[in-house]
């Protein structure tokens, strides 16, 4: 069987709120950010401290595997010090989710990432049934899974299809919209997928995902690698396309 995890980068920032942790990783400082997150020694604070590593090594031009192991580290550590805080549950997925493209598909099965990851994303979507980062997560990793394991074998052992994935995503669309972010990575998981059978949809996400408000320093970034992507999509060089979509999706 192939890879079985779906890539969730777009939840490297579900929220931010007031507080200083929160601050720093808006402008972009997330070295700082970890050290405040961690400073607080609460559940928000190590959510965000992972949250902020998760976000360091997406910017990064190559994967870290020592940092998503430490944003792992977090996101436990928070759902330690409470289960139901949705947004610790969405970066364990994260952090599972790119340490698999690190690490390779036997390693991920050995350590059970596919089932650790969709057993957070329950979690998060139990404590939030509303949150459209927790349903565009769920969306991308159906997708995913149907297409690493095939349809046959993604439904029988864990009841995925791009039918419930498409309806996932279109679920966060209806309560964010506007949300770049998730506009991204519906188009980096329908171009994993089938660039040829997604095209019209994955060029209308990245287009509103380029030309959308931004708010934070990962968002920029998110909205720069949109542009770069649309502009390769409309180029008609599916090779590179291709080619790009894996490299934003942190594979080695």
């Amino acid at each position: 069987m192939k890879r079985l995890l779906v890539l969730v980068l777009l939840l490297a920032a579900p929220a931010w709120g007031a507080g200083p942790p929160d601050r720093l990783y808006s402008d972009g400082k997330y070295d700082e950010a970890v050290k405040a997150g961690l400073a607080e020694n609460d559940a928000q604070g190590f959510a965000a401290a992972a949250r902020a590593t998760l976000a360091e090594e997406v910017s990064l031009d190559q994967p870290c595997l020592d940092c998503l192991e430490r944003a792992e580290t977090y996101a436990r550590q928070a759902i330690a010090a409470d289960p139901k805080l949705p947004s610790a549950q969405i970066y364990l997925a994260v952090a599972l989710g790119l340490k698999e493209h690190i690490v390779g598909p036997i390693v991920a099965r050995l350590h059970n990432y596919p089932s650790q990851a969709k057993d957070a994303l329950d979690a998060a979507l139990a404590a939030d049934p509303n949150s459209p980062w927790t349903m565009a997560a769920l969306g991308g990793w159906n997708i995913a899974i149907v297409h690493h394991a095939g349809s046959d074998m993604a439904d029988w052992f864990y009841g995925a299809t791009i039918k419930q994935g498409l309806a996932d995503f279109a679920a966060s669309f209806k309560t964010a919209p506007d949300n770049i972010v998730i506009r991204y990575q519906y188009a980096l998981s329908l171009s994993d997928y089938d660039v040829d059978r997604f095209h019209d949809r994955i060029e209308a996400a990245l287009d509103l995902a380029a030309n959308g408000k931004t708010g934070t320093a990962y968002e920029r970034l998110i909205q720069k690698r949109a542009g770069d992507l649309l502009a390769l999509l409309k180029s008609g060089d599916n090779d590179a396309y291709v080619a790009r979509v894996r490299k934003y999706e942190g594979y080695p």
